[in-house]
């Protein structure tokens, strides 16, 4: 037991460390990448957006939009609820022109997805450690179990015997 809590204490704080580097370059890395390639672009909506139902900002709709490429691509975009048709509404796009359906990723959300991944990660270790820790005390008890019954085996004969 005190081995786990050795790698515990020795593993939990590299392991977040490395967590947290990884999601923030990872991250980082992919919000660049759509800050450079996605624009917002007007997409004209062909039907009036129908009324919004329970705690909905915003509804889907079928709308058409022209690429950063210049073609004309159609699909289903958010608008707010009651949007008459013909009305044109911002959308996000990426280089190709598709529908993205949210904002491009902002460098203040790596830094909250890399906080978590950092807080989070030395609760996952101590779980995988403690399940490692309760499989081998179920391991090692069944051995023991295994050995006593192999002596008793051995002992049961010769201490009933005079009975």
């Amino acid at each position: 037991m005190g081995g786990l809590v050795v790698a515990f204490l020795a593993g939990a704080p590299l392991a977040a460390v490395a967590a947290g580097h990884a999601v923030y370059s990872t991250g980082s890395r992919a919000a660049h990448a759509q800050q450079a390639t996605w624009r917002q672009v007007p997409a004209v909506l062909a039907a009036t957006a129908p009324a919004s139902g329970f705690r909905q900002y915003q509804v889907t709709v079928q709308a058409s939009w022209t690429a950063p490429d210049g073609t004309r691509q159609v699909g289903a975009v958010l608008a707010p609820p009651g949007t008459r048709a013909g009305r044109a509404v911002m959308v996000w796009v990426d280089a190709a022109g598709r529908f993205t359906g949210h904002q491009p990723l902002q460098l203040s959300q790596v830094r909250g997805q890399a906080v978590r991944a950092t807080v989070l990660t030395p609760m996952a270790v101590g779980f995988i450690l403690l399940c490692a820790g309760l499989m081998a005390h179920a391991v090692l008890g069944r051995r023991r179990l295994a050995g006593w019954d192999a002596d008793w085996q051995v002992t049961e004969p010769q201490w009933t015997k005079g009975r």
